[in-house]
């Protein structure tokens, strides 16, 4: 069973900070990629990051320059840095996860609960 479990939504003003985290655990062989999504109010959900390895990063024209998404404890954490945040960012942030739960299995997507996060002006 794979689970992967948010934390650090909340409420913030236009220009502050929040660090969102992901947390992967249960029965994972390998981890191909992690990402980060996101799903405002009568929008449909959109990639905000995605991070393969340790290093090789992509981010969507609206976070460029604002949000910055890592990786620790073997991969199977993984963190957005999210700076100067804007009303617009208002939206529920679900992890995402491509992995294989053995050597045998085809990586596969799994999706966190998500995590509301609501900038006010």
């Amino acid at each position: 069973q794979v689970q992967l479990l948010e934390s650090g939504g909340g409420l913030v003003q236009a220009g502050g900070s929040l660090r969102l985290s992901c947390a992967a655990s249960g029965s994972i062989f390998s981890i191909n990629s992690m990402g980060w999504y996101r799903q405002a109010p009568g929008k449909q959900r959109e990639l905000v990051t995605t991070i393969r390895g340790g290093s090789d990063t992509d981010y969507a024209d609206s976070v460029k320059g604002r949000f910055t998404v890592s990786r620790a404890n073997a991969g199977k954490t993984m963190y957005l840095q999210m700076n100067s945040l804007k009303p617009e960012d208002t939206a529920v942030y679900y992890c995402n996860a491509v992995l294989r739960t053995d050597w045998g299995s085809r990586p596969s997507d799994y999706w966190g609960q998500g995590t509301q996060v609501t900038v006010s002006s």
